[in-house]
């Protein structure tokens, strides 16, 4: 390296950059590795070139050299970024807490429609059985005393036939409801679960939870040391 001229050495990083093959990360280790590569990384005519080629918009005339106007767009970046990002976040914690909200109308609505199947079950074999019991009081004794369940049958104007008519297809109409709800409820449980795996990976940074284990693990030790101070 001592034989090449530092003309050519600057050539190579201005064809490097030109190129788009380097970057200010590449431009900040090479920068590390030797006095010569250090003195000529920092000049301006370089980080000019950088600042061109990542930073295209035209730039305002001022006295700071290129890499501090360079560092000056780069944090600028950066936070626009970062707001970017938080607000993806944020947007997609919003779309989590509307899944979970349908998830418990859906819930609240298929109690709803159970618990009218139920009564309406009930009241579909109460009517049966009335009717049952009204017809063997025909049959068998025509001339005792009407019991409860001929009185059900009398007391309403409408058939029995056409009452327990309505009552299966209002217990057949429920069923089809509680089943619709179901398969919406799945529909949208996979579509919370689906939220909830696209936040984690946002959220996801590596060197936090490296700090986070670490942590863990060094609490963990300080537990073991004092029992064993403690024995």
């Amino acid at each position: 390296m001592s034989f090449l001229p530092e003309e050519l050495w600057r050539r190579i990083l201005e064809i490097g950059i030109e190129s788009s093959g380097f970057s200010y990360k590449d431009l900040c280790c090479v920068s590390i590795s030797c006095r010569r590569l250090h003195r000529l990384s920092s000049e301006d005519l370089i980080w000019n070139l950088l600042l061109s080629a990542d930073y295209p918009q035209p730039h305002s005339s001022s006295s700071s050299s290129s890499k501090s106007l360079y560092k000056l767009r780069f944090e600028r970046d950066k936070e626009r970024r970062i707001a970017a990002h938080r607000r993806v976040v944020l947007r997609k914690e919003s779309q989590i807490v509307e899944h979970s909200r349908r998830l418990k109308e859906i819930q609240t609505r298929v109690a709803q429609e159970t618990a009218t199947a139920t009564q309406t079950a009930q009241d579909l074999s109460n009517l049966r059985r009335a009717r049952q019991a009204f017809v063997a009081l025909n049959v068998w004794q025509p001339e005792v005393v009407r019991s409860r369940q001929k009185q059900m049958v009398e007391q309403s104007a409408v058939p029995a036939e056409c009452r327990i008519h309505a009552l299966e297809m209002e217990l057949k109409l429920c069923k089809q409801q509680i089943a619709g709800l179901e398969l919406f409820y799945k529909d949208e449980k996979r579509r919370l679960d689906t939220a909830k795996e696209e936040l984690a990976s946002m959220k996801y940074h590596p060197i936090g939870e490296h700090k986070t284990i670490s942590q863990e693990d060094h609490k963990h030790v300080k537990r073991k040391k004092l029992k064993l101070c403690n024995s």
